[in-house]
């Protein structure tokens, strides 16, 4: 279950985030918009139910989410998609999980966790802006399955092919949602043609 988004301006942004010259504030502009187009894709997939609404002419049928949402970013990179998905999902309650990749093994580390309570009732929605090799994505859903967390959807701006296969099979009831799906990982572990690194390029940490 994966969906790769498409579009012009959605491409043109993509566009924007890959190029080295673009700067820290036009990145993160990019990134937010970006942002909005994976909320929306995202929020098609929580539970809802019909119920009926008053107008100020008349009744007519409605239809609201059902149970809890709660959106994860993977710190640090994920603060970047945080804003636009709760413009679109206001009502979403917000944890975090910070994991720092070892750069000899590339395994992630765990360094923090805070979540509010997740139940089957929760939509849970983990947002990184890469899924490379996949190692963190696996891990916090893995930290989010201990906690209670049963549905949840994965969602990143660029994806290599490695990381969705990573995902999936350790994850098989997994949505996963992106931007763009790239071409491969490089010896380093890192997406090509991709976009660098996204913290560093979010933050001005170059």
């Amino acid at each position: 279950m994966t969906t790769i988004l498409s579009g012009t301006a959605l491409a043109q942004d993509i566009t924007t985030i890959r190029d080295v010259h673009t700067s820290t504030p036009a990145f993160r502009d990019a990134v937010r918009r970006i942002g909005l187009h994976l909320a929306v894709e995202a929020s098609k997939h929580l539970p809802s139910h019909d119920v009926d609404v008053t107008t100020p002419l008349t009744t007519t049928a409605g239809r609201v989410v059902d149970g809890t949402v709660v959106i994860v970013p993977i710190l640090r990179a994920g603060l970047g998609l945080l804003q636009p998905f709760l413009d679109i999902m206001p009502y979403a309650s917000v944890g975090y999980i910070g994991l720092k990749r070892d750069e000899s093994t590339l395994e992630a580390e765990e360094y923090y966790q805070r979540l509010p309570p997740l139940s089957a009732t929760s939509t849970v929605i983990v947002i990184d802006p890469m899924l490379a090799t996949g190692g963190s994505m696996v891990d916090a859903i893995h930290a989010l399955k201990r906690a209670g967390a049963t549905s949840i959807i994965a969602v990143c701006l660029i994806a290599a092919p490695e990381g969705v296969t990573c995902v999936h099979r350790e994850h098989p009831n997994v949505r996963i949602v992106v931007a763009v799906q790239d071409e491969a990982l490089n010896e380093h572990g890192y997406i090509v043609p991709g976009l660098g690194d996204a913290g560093d390029r979010l933050f001005g940490t170059l």
